[in-house]
């Protein structure tokens, strides 16, 4: 069991058994585990069809409720450390990101030498398709505004496409992980680094999704615009340490 892809879901049915087949269809050795905030749409419903197919390989978590994204990864995570998983990666349902560029973060990681890679969107190589220009604006100035407050050498710091070695994710005491929306991603990359953890940044395409509706909200936003400041006048006063972990 070596690469597990973290899947989290509220309301994807549309688009969930195209995104399971497509990463299955890699024929790379990827098992999926799909986390489900209580969706209404049954696509809770669709994944456990989709199981009978891909017996231990695709896996569900069911959680009551729209309870946010970075509890729902986190929830993965521990998941995937448990069950010894080498590699974990953060994947969105909606094709925003291209399962074919699974294989660029974990090379990056296998033989690259990083301890986390980064799917970025603002590295040579990398840009967005179909996006508004509000929503540019958003995610390159976020992006911009989180480089210069916290100093951390990554481009694209919101980035949700992203491959952990496990042992990025043991050393990282996930229960003091604070933020659940917009801040989460930061927050994770900047502890990581912190820690010492070599990020690499892989250029991707990222393609705003053509079904569903789009999670992104004010209140995310503020959540990442306050939180990078938060994340940082906390860092000035921490002294930042690997957990070590009691499993063998």
């Amino acid at each position: 069991m070596e690469k597990l892809v973290i899947i989290p879901t509220y309301n994807e049915k549309e688009n969930i058994a195209s995104i399971i087949t497509a990463v299955f269809d890699l024929r790379a050795d990827y098992h999926i585990l799909v986390i489900d905030d209580g969706s209404p749409d049954g696509t809770a419903s669709i994944v456990k069809e989709l199981i009978q197919q891909y017996p231990g390989q695709l896996f569900l978590e069911e959680r009551k409720g729209k309870l946010g994204l970075g509890t729902a990864y986190i929830h993965g995570f521990k998941w995937g450390i448990s069950r010894k998983y080498a590699y974990i990666f953060e994947m969105d349902a909606d094709f925003s990101h291209n399962p074919k560029d699974l294989e660029r973060l974990y090379d990056a990681c296998k033989n690259g030498g990083a301890d986390l890679a980064v799917g970025s969107r603002y590295v040579p190589g990398g840009r967005t398709e179909n996006w508004p220009w509000d929503r540019q604006l958003y995610s390159r100035g976020g992006a911009l505004y989180t480089k210069i407050l916290t100093w951390m050498p990554v481009n694209d710091p919101t980035a949700g496409f992203v491959c952990y070695k496990r042992q990025v994710l043991e050393a990282i005491n996930l229960d003091e992980i604070e933020f659940v929306g917009y801040a989460f991603q930061i927050e994770m990359k900047f502890v990581s680094w912190k820690l010492g953890f070599r990020i690499k940044e892989v250029p991707i395409t990222f393609i705003d999704r053509k079904i569903g509706v789009s999670k992104m909200s004010k209140g995310i936003i503020k959540e990442g615009v306050l939180g990078v400041l938060k994340i940082q006048w906390h860092s000035l006063f921490k002294s930042y340490k690997k957990r070590v972990s009691s499993a063998p």
